[in-house]
């Protein structure tokens, strides 16, 4: 789920809205919050009850109350089952509050902070506790690429982490002098100059979607919605600002601008820079700009796909850039078949579109939809490559999107 600054929280606090049965198994039952199904213990929880709620991709602390993780390394991950009515999938965790007490009823200060609340009679419905309970993702690279729950000193260790396996590393890390010394040295601190532009250029914003199961109620709009094949790298933003005298050109990665091509950044090749020249970006964007001389900006957002990035579930050779954000001065955000146009102008590639959609009256419809393979278009011609899933826009509104991740994929990666 995403918080108010567009980034993901991987645990909060939520409330069962159903407990059914699950065919052919007795001592366990289905937990349903929003659109997640969750695999629980039998007569545990009840619909209306709070519990707290790991998402998918999470790696839990190697502690207690955890220790019955221990077996599959403390990683939540979609899970499959076989019962007689088919596949059940189970996504995500389940704990009731009663977990968190430990045997002499110890009760932990995030969980009296809720009670407390709960008894004042607040919702405390989606507070997140991602921090407060040390949650990170699963993948040590999603923890480098994404994670904004981790501290700075974490976060340095995971940018370097051959440095900090030697021993007098690990000797000063373990002071608070020593912690300060080293960011000093290694921490990259994020100054003006190389921080995201948030809020600089109308329209533009991270790229980070939210998922369906975590906003059920957008199958009641029966709005069409533009449907787009959603494909695994690493996003990519890039913006071209018209100044008084000259421009000034903007490579991001999620989190960072990478104002050179020598900035030290998560993968060993600075695939954003590679991507920028490999595609000559900066001079198209420079081209429209002179074209439109009314528009002071424009932005190009896509995702970065190839060898190297996200395990490469498109068996691509070389590096490649698909677009799906277009947003400038003028217009704002472009429709994505407006701006497939524009970008064939510039023999710019873009996610598969796959047409346009009315939402079905089940999520369990929706979701099936995710599964499936890539255009051979994004896979260098190969015809069996497995989707990640889906976005889709809204037609009246191409600010408004959500992804729809493929249960199969997930099986997988």
């Amino acid at each position: 789920m995403l918080n108010k600054n567009g980034t993901r929280e991987l645990v909060y606090i939520t409330k069962i809205d159903e407990i059914k049965p699950i065919t052919g198994r007795d001592r366990v039952e289905c937990a349903v919050v929003g659109g997640w199904t969750v695999m629980v213990r039998k007569d545990e929880l009840k619909a209306g009850d709070y519990a707290v709620y790991f998402e998918i991709d999470s790696k839990l602390p190697e502690c207690a109350p955890f220790e019955f993780l221990a077996a599959k390394h403390y990683k939540i991950k979609t899970q499959r089952y076989k019962t007689p009515d088919g596949p059940f999938y189970s996504q995500g965790l389940i704990m009731p509050f009663k977990d968190f007490v430990d045997a002499s009823g110890r009760v932990p200060a995030w969980l009296a902070e809720i009670n407390a609340r709960i008894a004042s009679g607040e919702d405390v419905t989606h507070t997140f506790l991602t921090e407060a309970l040390g949650v990170t993702y699963a993948d040590p690279a999603d923890n480098a690429r994404k994670a904004k729950s981790v501290d700075k000193y974490t976060k340095m260790t995971q940018r370097h982490p051959e440095l900090f396996k030697r021993s007098w590393a690990k000797w000063m890390m373990r002071r608070s002098w020593g912690r300060k010394v080293l960011f000093v040295l290694f921490g990259k601190k994020k100054g003006k100059k190389n921080g995201w532009p948030v809020g600089k250029f109308p329209g533009v914003a991270k790229t980070d979607q939210e998922r369906v199961e975590n906003m059920t109620w957008v199958l009641n709009d029966k709005t069409p919605f533009i449907v787009t094949q959603k494909c695994d790298g690493s996003s990519g933003t890039y913006i071209l600002e018209k100044k008084r005298f000259g421009y000034e050109f903007y490579v991001c990665s999620r989190h960072v601008r990478m104002v050179n091509e020598n900035q030290d950044c998560f993968y060993s090749t600075n695939y954003y820079w590679e991507v920028a020249k490999k595609y000559d970006i900066e001079n198209k964007m420079k081209d429209w700009l002179k074209k439109n001389p009314k528009a002071t900006f424009v932005c190009w957002q896509g995702e970065i796909c190839g060898p190297n990035i996200q395990k490469n579930p498109q068996h691509l050779s070389h590096t490649h850039f698909f677009c799906f954000h277009w947003t400038d001065s003028i217009n704002g955000r472009l429709d994505i078949r407006e701006a497939a146009k524009l970008w064939k102008n510039y023999q710019m590639a873009v996610v598969p579109i796959v047409g346009t959609v009315v939402f079905p009256d089940t999520l369990e419809e929706l979701k099936e939809a995710a599964d499936g393979t890539y255009d051979s278009s994004v896979c260098e011609g190969n015809t069996n490559c497995k989707r990640e899933g889906l976005v889709y826009y809204k037609t009246t509104e191409p600010t408004f999107s959500f992804k729809n991740v493929s249960r199969e994929y997930l099986m997988n990666h």
